[in-house]
């Protein structure tokens, strides 16, 4: 493959490297590497750099901080890496309209820190805090609290994009309303980098809970604990997080963290955070304790003690990384109803005995999004990449067939793309490529990720 050199980039040569070697950290894959890595630290240079890759027909992936799990920022057909890890500022606090203008870098531990310590609060809480605020918008991260407050696309006011052919543009506005033509910020926003970059966002922010507690409800079985989840969410309470996990996966974080959870005996746990005035959230405590009793729940405890509290949900969050300290893993998000959670984990189960790969099932219970770590152990190479295709395709299958589907915040990339595909309506695929096409004619951003079609084109020309 040859890349252009008699045409000059017009980007600072500081942020430009060429044909890096094959450790690099941006080479991700054996296969897929690409023969230009850029740092941008503005739009116009992230503009000039689309011009240039739009008049050779040069794939552009972009990358942020490389925490994607699904593979969208694999170089899959070579070309130029946006890297925008340098684009990490924080620009402007608006108190007036709620607002804080951010540069697509900047992590989301940093949004978070930075408004908290002014008094005001950025809902969506992905797991990964180390994420950028670009890659949050480009996979639509949700996080724990979206049972209460949404997901990352219910806090884009406004976005600056630049598209394939190199044109800056405005998308959304600061209002609180807008019934003014199509919303193509909304077309960005989950879109993994297939329509545009992204080079600002103005994000919605809230004034910071007066008072939070968290909740731990013990049950005997899996049942007990998916029936509260649905009683919890046809009542009057108001959750800010409902997490669940068995014993099973809480042995594994109480293990890795030498911390032991309370209620040995039981068989699920739900674990539940509640925010607002101190009032109502005493409230909620009470009327969840009577409907907890009268639901079956063997232990409960209101976390008030904060340092206690910070151990409990240490070990919800620690549950991945335990088991990657030990062996490699696929870590995948499906997501289904509600009321189809204890359905899916059950099947999970039975598919682990099957398969005799070990498991690792928890996840968002207020939004029915189910985390799943496929556990590699001592397979060979060949055996793990056997069973896990079957695996995969049996649990998506399972998942579709529940009325769920893919991903619930991880997004599509490269490794859900096939199961994706499969189940999803060719007429919808069609239609998203057509969307596709418009803003991306020469197919060049993010080439061959999640629903895109790639047509025999002259790449390189």
């Amino acid at each position: 493959m040859i890349i252009p050199e008699n045409d000059r980039l017009i980007i600072g040569a500081e942020n430009i490297e060429r044909r890096w070697s094959e450790n690099h950290q941006h080479q991700l894959t054996e296969n897929a590497r690409a023969e230009i890595l850029a740092f941008p630290i503005i739009a116009e240079e992230v503009s000039e750099l689309l011009r240039w890759a739009s008049r050779y027909n040069v794939p552009v992936t972009p990358r942020g901080a490389g925490t994607n799990l699904t593979g969208s920022t694999v170089p899959l057909y070579g070309g130029l890496v946006i890297d925008l890890s340098r684009m990490n500022h924080i620009l402007c606090l608006d108190e007036d309209t709620m607002t804080l203008s951010v540069e697509p870098g900047v992590l989301l531990e940093d949004v978070q820190d930075y408004v908290s310590q002014r008094g005001y609060f950025y809902p969506p809480d992905p797991g990964e805090k180390k994420s950028t605020i670009g890659g949050n918008i480009a996979t639509n991260a949700g996080g724990m609290r979206a049972v209460r407050y949404g997901v990352t696309r219910d806090y884009v006011r406004k976005l600056q994009v630049v598209f394939a052919d190199g044109t800056i543009s405005e998308l959304g506005s600061s209002t609180i309303k807008d019934a003014s033509g199509l919303s193509l910020k909304e077309s960005l926003i989950g879109s993994e980098g297939t329509l545009g970059i992204i080079t600002r966002a103005d994000l919605k922010i809230l004034n910071s809970p007066e008072f939070s507690r968290s909740v731990l409800l013990a049950f005997s079985d899996l049942e007990q604990a998916g029936k509260n989840v649905l009683e919890i969410l046809s009542s009057s309470l108001n959750p800010t997080a409902i997490e669940f996990m068995n014993r099973t996966v809480v042995q594994l974080g109480e293990q890795f963290l030498n911390f032991a959870y309370p209620f040995e005996t039981a068989g699920s746990y739900l674990l539940l955070t509640f925010d607002g005035s101190e009032n109502v959230v005493r409230e909620q405590l009470d009327l969840l304790k009577d409907l907890a009793e009268e639901n079956g729940a063997i232990g409960l405890e209101v976390l008030d003690d904060p340092k206690r509290a910070a151990r409990i949900w240490q070990v919800r969050g620690a549950l991945c990384t335990a088991v990657e300290a030990t062996s490699m893993q696929e870590p995948i998000d499906i997501v289904v109803p509600i009321d189809k959670i204890c359905r899916f984990v059950r099947f999970v189960e039975d598919l682990e005995k099957r398969s005799q790969l070990q498991m690792v099932s928890f996840g968002h219970a207020g939004d029915g999004n189910i985390h799943l770590c496929i556990v590699r152990g001592q397979l060979d190479e060949d055996e793990w990449e056997e069973k896990l295709a079957l695996v995969l395709q049996t649990l998506y299958d399972e998942a579709y067939a529940c009325g769920g589907l893919a991903s619930g915040e991880h997004g599509i990339g490269l490794q859900k793309r096939k199961y994706f595909l499969a189940h999803s309506d060719p007429s919808v695929i069609a239609l998203m490529n057509g969307i596709k096409n418009a803003f991306d004619p020469a197919h060049i951003l993010n080439k061959g990720k999640s629903y895109v079609i790639e047509q025999e084109r002259n790449i390189y020309a």
